[in-house]
């Protein structure tokens, strides 16, 4: 971190401790990690509410119309580690500004796609822009609140993709009724980039980075990542999102093939409304760090996401039903626990990290992307051939080997704070 920077007391002499939760800057910090969320997932998850259209436009099949979702989020997850390399060089805020300006402007040429490769490369393309706000938020967050507080912070930050995973998805779908899946998509970038701008001008500068430079002492960027890989707790946390990202990103890809056939034959644009579930995942994710808070005594942290997992468990046990108000209920209960569990492990990874805390945020986001990617993928094949069923039973297993490592690897004390833990000036990141 930087020498002589105030602390959050003000005095000049004390290296900076974070801006205290209730402060402007702290504020500061949540709204403008919020909109970049928002931003960043909204465009990410806009066709997903659109794949019917898309696969009846371009004459696809389902699981085809999916790889529009996993040509983005694989994108996203093969540039989080050069992204969090430039975080390191050039600070974390200016990388975060390039790379959503960069996605908007990618997300406004996705619509005139004329055809699927076209469509897929763009989409790529847009997700590797992307990457720079999960690669590095955490990272910057961590270094710009106080410790005490990052869990909380970092729980806003969650919610805030919520927020824009919801958007994209109900914004681009009723639209798409209305018109076309294009038309539907452009919107949700038009969206995003007003969302940029609230992003650009809330996030307070940072006072808690030094940049690294090659003639530092210390481990460079392959030695940073594979401290963090050597790490079975950090690995663990890894396959979290690996597991259960990829689980959740195959129940929504399918969910809308789902409904609009028997016995719901619901339209595009009404079972886009099922999204409002994020609702869901938007309070969990805060009501998940303030629990682990409390239990901190307790092994706070994994408690917290062992629970959030089996709470996934029983919505998607609910989904199963053919009845809708049973599936509605499923799927909110569904989103809660994941939300919950994600913003545990994400905001654990780089809590953990004793070196190379951007580099330890940026693998669980690859991981967390690939998941979606493959297993979001996988999932159709299961659907296409087993039905509801299959996927279900599919993301049960991931859920059950997620919750495996949790409890075998995660010690159940590795989630509170050291009373006397206090950062050094000089200690780099």
């Amino acid at each position: 971190m930087q020498k002589g920077t105030a602390g959050a007391d003000g005095n000049a002499d004390q290296p900076w401790a974070g801006h205290p939760k209730g402060s402007r800057g702290y504020r500061g910090v949540q709204v403008g990690l919020a909109a970049a969320g928002m931003a960043t997932f909204a465009q990410l998850y806009s066709v997903q509410g659109v794949l019917p259209g898309m696969a009846r436009d371009l004459d696809i099949s389902a699981s085809s119309a999916a790889l529009a979702v996993s040509a983005a989020t694989l994108g996203l997850a093969a540039a989080v580690i050069p992204w969090s390399a430039a975080a390191d060089r050039f600070g974390r805020l200016p990388v975060m500004r390039l790379a959503v300006i960069a996605a908007v402007v990618l997300g406004l040429l996705v619509p005139f796609s004329p055809d699927l490769p076209v469509l897929l490369i763009l989409r790529f393309a847009e997700g590797a822009a992307m990457g720079g706000i999960p690669a590095v938020a955490l990272a910057y967050l961590s270094q710009e609140v106080s410790r005490v507080h990052a869990a909380v912070a970092a729980g806003s930050y969650v919610s805030g993709t919520t927020i824009g995973g919801l958007a994209g998805r109900i914004v681009a779908a009723p639209v798409a009724d209305a018109a076309n899946w294009r038309i539907g998509v452009g919107a949700v970038s038009l969206l995003a980039a007003g969302a940029a701008v609230v992003f650009m001008l809330t996030a307070p500068k940072q006072q808690g980075f030094s940049a690294l430079r090659r003639s530092d002492p210390g481990p460079g960027l392959g030695g940073r990542l594979l401290l963090n890989l050597r790490d079975p707790r950090q690995v663990s946390l890894y396959l979290q999102g690996f597991l259960l990202m990829g689980g959740f990103v195959a129940v929504y890809n399918y969910l809308g093939f789902r409904l609009g056939g028997a016995p719901f034959w619901l339209p595009q644009s009404v079972a886009s409304f099922l999204f409002l579930a994020y609702l869901a995942g938007t309070w969990s994710s805060r009501a998940a760090g303030t629990l682990a808070g409390r239990l901190s005594a307790r092994g706070g942290r994994r408690t917290v996401l062992l629970v959030s997992i089996a709470v996934m468990a029983a919505g998607l046990a609910l989904t199963l039903a053919t009845w809708l108000p049973a599936v509605i209920a499923g799927l909110v209960v569904f989103t809660a626990g994941f939300f919950a569990a994600h913003s545990i492990a994400s905001g654990w990874a780089p809590f953990l990290a004793t070196t190379g805390r951007a580099q330890s945020s940026s693998l669980y986001n690859l991981f967390y992307y690939v998941g979606s990617s493959v297993l979001g993928w996988v999932g159709g094949i299961f659907f296409q051939n087993w039905g509801w069923a299959g996927l279900s039973a599919f993301v049960g297993v991931l859920m059950i080997l997620a919750a495996a490592v949790a409890t075998t690897v995660l010690a159940s004390n590795s989630g509170t704070l050291p009373a006397r833990l206090t950062l050094r000036p000089d200690r780099k990141l």
